[in-house]
């Protein structure tokens, strides 16, 4: 018999103790605020969402440079880079997309298979049985066995891509080391997300009707600390990192950062070279964990000029506080993305599919891990359009701080041919996976700096 003239199919609000129909009136009202907190969920999710639109919008630079006559200047991918350099990089590029595509795919199906059958939910129990069989080890232990089994069905096309890296001349990692940073990797992967995946739990089993409210802010809160803690908790398990040593160089960036209005503390030096020859720099954490950090391939490999335009890329990061506003569309992210579990985990076909009862139930846990998955996955191509905007914003400070577009310039192209970085990947790929703008829309964007000022 359909209750409440349910139609066959319609969603249901899971009552894994059956009050709705074992209490009489008690249970039909115990039902009716399972339905009230389902709503709720949805409501708080939709307002999340609405006020993550909204930051997106406000903080983003969607406009850096004024209209030009004649529009922008096109992008010439090969331009400034020899042509053995080019189909270098295009044979680099050719070898990783598909083994990285692949990766992602089989990723996502492995996860569907453990979170939309019984399968994950029968792992997370056999795991717990040698201990006593208890929740708490099912979460814990189910969600360390989930990733690491994930991870091992990837594992031979991570390896097929530090082999092409190190063909390439991009690595020089030994392979104890790439075995090493797999390990850490996915340690500190599995201790995070098995006591945030314990704190959901053990709130839905505390507060069946309100647990999405309060896991929305734990997961607030933990992407703001994560961003705090990253660069002096996480960072150092896989680098080291000294102060630039003193010199000219120093003196001069830390000049830099004054007349930027930035002071930082220091400026660090990662020793980057112990697995990889690329070039690189990056601004992390806030407040009193923020701090500048340089590639040790840098030093020696590039001019100082160079390098200072490098540094006040990552300067105009600073500036603009993007870590900070990060780690806002971050919080607002990860707390919307709760609400909406709290609403989807209500579903009884859902978690029947499932093999679990309720979201206090730890077989919820591959369920739970596939929505982070898929969650991921649908929001990259968003985080990326303001992460190449963020970046093109920081390029417009380097210029304007040191108002040398030539070292800008060969900068770029230095980067470009030392990283082997795709010249003109396909639209598709550059739209979804691409973080910053390619060389050729950095260069095109500095001629445009010149228009703009009339320099």
């Amino acid at each position: 018999m359909t209750s409440r003239g349910r139609r066959p199919g319609s969603f249901r609000v899971a009552d894994p103790h059956g009050l709705g129909r074992a209490c009489g009136g008690g249970g039909s009202f115990f039902y009716d605020r399972l339905v009230s907190a389902r709503r709720a969920a949805l409501l708080a999710a939709v307002v999340l969402g609405a006020a993550l639109v909204l930051v997106v919008a406000l903080r983003t630079p969607w406009t850096l440079l004024p209209d030009l006559p004649g529009g922008p200047t096109p992008p010439e991918p090969g331009a400034g880079l020899p042509d053995a350099v080019v189909e270098r990089a295009e044979a680099f590029a050719g070898a990783l997309r598909p083994a990285s595509l692949t990766a992602l795919l089989l990723g996502l199906g492995v996860s569907a298979v453990l979170g939309l059958t019984r399968l994950g939910a029968r792992l997370v129990q056999a795991v717990a049985r040698p201990l006593g069989g208890g929740w708490v080890w099912q979460v814990l232990l189910g969600t360390a066995a989930l990733l690491a089994l994930g991870r091992l069905v990837t594992l031979p096309i991570a390896a097929y891509g530090e082999v092409v890296r190190h063909r390439y001349g991009l690595s020089n990692r030994s392979w104890p080391l790439w075995l090493r940073d797999v390990a850490v990797s996915l340690a500190i992967d599995a201790a995070l997300t098995a006591v945030a995946l314990l704190v959901l739990v053990w709130l839905a089993r505390r507060a069946p009707r309100t647990w999405w409210a309060w896991a929305a802010g734990a997961a607030a809160a933990l992407v703001v600390v994560g961003s705090f803690l990253y660069p002096v908790v996480i960072e150092p398990a896989f680098n080291s990192f000294e102060p630039l040593p003193a010199g000219e160089l120093r003196t001069d960036l830390l000049a830099l950062a004054e007349e930027n209005g930035t002071p930082v503390e220091d400026v660090l030096v990662s020793d980057a070279s112990r697995r990889t020859t690329s070039l690189n720099a990056y601004v992390s954490g806030f407040g009193s964990t923020r701090r500048i950090v340089l590639y040790d391939t840098l030093l020696g490999r590039l001019p100082d000029d160079e390098i200072e335009s490098i540094v006040a890329h990552e300067l105009g990061h600073v500036a603009t506080d993007d870590v900070l506003t990060g780690t806002l569309m971050g919080a607002l992210g990860a707390a919307g993305a709760v609400a909406g579990l709290g609403w989807l985990l209500t579903w009884t076909p859902l978690l029947r599919r499932a093999g679990a009862t309720s979201a206090g139930d730890p077989r919820i846990v591959p369920l739970v891990l596939l929505f982070i998955a898929i969650g991921t996955l649908v929001s990259t191509p968003v985080q990326n359009l303001v992460s190449r905007q963020i970046e093109a914003r920081a390029d417009l400070h380097a210029l304007d701080l040191t108002g040398d577009v030539e070292a800008f310039v060969r900068m770029q192209e230095r980067l470009a041919s030392t990283n082997l970085s795709d010249p003109d990947p396909p639209a598709a790929w550059q739209w979804f996976f691409g973080s910053h703008p390619t060389k050729a829309e950095r260069v095109a964007f500095a001629e445009d700096w010149l228009r703009a000022g009339d320099r």
